[in-house]
């Protein structure tokens, strides 16, 4: 029998087969303060279908996250090693997708009061026009 979709929004970041990664990063990112890469594959490799991902797939996933604009570096630490390494941060991008991705354009509609629901048409409309 096959599985029933989920009903929630479907966007790009949370598509594919890094899909459970991304949202991986996303959530070990939200709750707490700034991480190196080596600090999010521990708390990734926690996780039971993670469990068997390398330190490099989880680097490689940061940096693209961080040229699509989900992960900003937020400053830096040293290592017991001597050098340095950047801390990443969720940025507002990621954090909307992370409300979006876990409900659907009706439940969000419906929550909508008048004030909030013009401030979003007025977005959208700049995106749009920025668009073209």
């Amino acid at each position: 029998m096959a599985r029933k979709k989920c009903k929630s929004t479907e966007l790009s970041v949370f598509k594919g087969r890094e899909a459970r990664l991304n949202r991986a990063i996303f959530q070990t990112l939200s709750g707490k303060e700034p991480l190196a890469i080596w600090d999010i594959f521990k708390n990734t490799a926690k996780l039971r279908s993670l469990r068997r991902k390398r330190y490099a797939v989880v680097e490689v996933r940061v940096k693209a996250l961080e040229a699509q604009g989900y992960l900003a570096v937020a400053g830096e630490r040293d290592t017991k090693q001597g050098n340095r390494t950047s801390l990443f941060k969720l940025t507002a991008k990621a954090k909307l997708a992370l409300m979006i991705g876990s409900r659907t354009i009706d439940d969000i509609a419906r929550d909508l009061d008048e004030k909030t629901a013009l401030v979003l048409l007025e977005a959208i409309a700049k995106l749009s026009d920025a668009a073209t």
